[in-house]
């Protein structure tokens, strides 16, 4: 159950054998979450942060017409919620884009982490670190970059998160996402999404048969998005 968790966090740092045992020890039971339905709602007071075991996840926020704008799509080993311990209360919501598997890991253990293992603290830390840093590559994507730009770093990102936790491989990822749902994470229309599916395909970028997404040419791919990795932190350093 911990496997996704665990192959992220080492991609950074050795996490050691007693570190593996406290984070199996963390979690609640498994529970599965229907897609379309909240996985944490917004405004309320969780007493625990919620670790993404299988399945697609998002952050997102509604504004008073209605729309929805979606901050960061969540992968299996993401703690969509892990700052809820020192925020207290939600400033957004956190829903299933597809059905997940969840388990809870209650406030009152991962503060006994905080006072007990500082490594593994640290480790904790750093991806909420992360997370921050997708937010501003995001925000600047979706102030600076045209559509196909946007778009391309939506699927170079996703694709090296799913690979770290050994869900994508060789160029190919499953992204079981509605052109609607992209659209609200990248700011843009289902008819736009639409069109720029297409000129991937044309421009030999990509091979997409939903929901199977196989990159062609992630050099050009990489070019288009103004890709840069550092943000993700792959490399394996001590913290």
């Amino acid at each position: 159950m911990m496997n996704p968790l665990v192959e992220k966090l080492s991609r950074r740092d050795v996490v050691t054998d007693v570190e593996q045992a406290v984070l199996a020890e963390l979690l609640d039971p498994p529970r599965a979450v229907a897609a379309g339905e909240d996985i944490v709602k917004n405004h309320s007071r969780p007493d625990h942060s919620t670790l993404l075991l299988s399945g697609l996840a998002a952050r997102y926020v509604y504004l008073a017409d209605g729309g929805r704008q979606i901050t960061e799509i969540g992968v299996p080993g993401d703690f969509m919620d892990l700052h809820s311990l020192l925020m207290k209360q939600m400033d957004h919501g956190v829903l299933a884009l597809t059905e997940v598997t969840v388990a809870g890991a209650p406030h009152g253990k991962l503060r006994a982490i905080t006072e007990d293992h500082p490594h593994l603290t640290r480790l904790l830390w750093l991806d909420t670190i992360i997370d921050a840093a997708i937010h501003r590559q995001w925000l600047a994507a979706m102030g600076r970059r045209n559509g196909l730009g946007r778009f391309a770093h939506l699927i170079a990102e996703l694709y090296l998160r799913l690979e770290t936790v050994g869900l994508a491989r060789d160029h190919v990822l499953e992204l079981p996402l509605s052109q609607p749902v992209l659209g609200d994470a990248l700011g843009l229309s289902a008819v736009h999404v639409n069109r720029l599916v297409a000129e991937m395909r044309a421009s030999g970028m990509l091979k997409w048969t939903h929901p199977r997404v196989e990159i062609l040419d992630w050099d050009r791919l990489v070019e288009v998005a103004e890709f840069d990795p550092t943000y993700l932190r792959l490399r394996k350093e001590a913290v």
